[in-house]
């Protein structure tokens, strides 16, 4: 209903309510307002599986610096877990989430035997960290080119995660992708029609976070902005310490959020730097 339109059946009722002796608050209730948008603020952050521009280790570094975009939901990429020494054989998604008080998904791309009979899985890939309750998720497989089949040719694999989190009793759906990083874009074209494919089944509000390894212009990245809306922070990303391009993304599905503003802040705990957006839901 138009804001016009809204207000002559609104003075209708409370002339229709004076007549009949109703008190115009009631008279205004047979019109409720609309339900009004929900701020959310989201990120996407590459953590380089916690070191720094020094290639240094240090998931203080990087909490300290999650922490302080005061985030609701963050993706993540390049996320370790119990992988190797690179990263202490640690749990990267499951510390972060513990440390800032928030729920995990973690999407492994590769899920590898254990070291050691008995020992957990070695895993590297993707995570939705969340202030809010993470009521389903699920890992779908997209196209790749391994990196760790020494002969490798494009096939489905995971670690293309989406979990559903309830936003004061609204459900979004929130993905993160990784997409192939080689300079020939002929699997990052398949993954985006992969991704497009997976996102039209869901309905509501969507968000994508992730590093997409190609800059906003890139021909193989035009089919997302179909449906999607980029949250240009007006800034490169990639590399950190003297950035150039711009490589990693927040975009949410048309008509379902306003971009109020997005931003990417300094840093030296990745080589990425993130993008924060700060996002209002539009009402039911």
């Amino acid at each position: 209903m138009s804001p016009r339109r809204r207000s002559r059946l609104l003075l209708t009722a409370a002339l229709l309510g004076a007549l009949l002796g109703t008190p115009p608050a009631a008279a205004a209730a047979v019109f409720p307002a609309a339900s009004p948008g929900v701020p959310l603020r989201v990120a996407t952050y590459n953590i380089h599986a916690g070191a720094g521009t020094d290639n240094v280790f240090d998931l203080d570094r990087q909490t300290s610096e999650l922490r302080s975009l005061h985030a609701d939901v963050i993706g993540l990429q390049e996320a370790d877990r119990h992988w190797g020494p690179r990263s202490e054989w640690r749990d990267l998604a499951g510390e972060l989430a513990e440390r800032l008080g928030m729920y995990v998904y973690f999407a492994p791309i590769y899920s590898l035997d254990p070291a050691e009979p008995g020992g957990p899985r070695a895993e590297f890939g993707v995570a939705v960290l969340s202030r809010y309750r993470i009521v389903s998720a699920e890992n779908h497989e997209i196209t790749r080119l391994s990196t760790q089949d020494p002969d490798p040719s494009p096939a489905p694999a995971p670690g293309f995660g989406e979990a559903v989190v309830r936003v004061k009793g609204r459900p979004v759906h929130v993905y993160v992708a990784h997409l192939d990083y080689r300079p020939d874009p002929a699997v990052r074209v398949a993954q985006v029609a992969d991704t497009r494919r997976i996102m039209a089944e869901d309905r509501g509000p969507k968000i994508l976070l992730g590093d997409f390894n190609a800059e906003p212009g890139a021909p193989e990245l035009a089919p997302l902005w179909e449906e999607l809306t980029d949250a240009d922070p007006g800034a490169p990303t990639f590399p950190a310490l003297d950035p150039v391009k711009r490589i990693d993304y927040v975009a949410v599905s048309k008509g379902a959020a306003q971009v109020r503003r997005a931003w990417v802040p300094e840093s030296v705990a990745s080589d990425h730097r993130a993008v924060v957006a700060d996002l209002v839901l539009r009402g039911r």
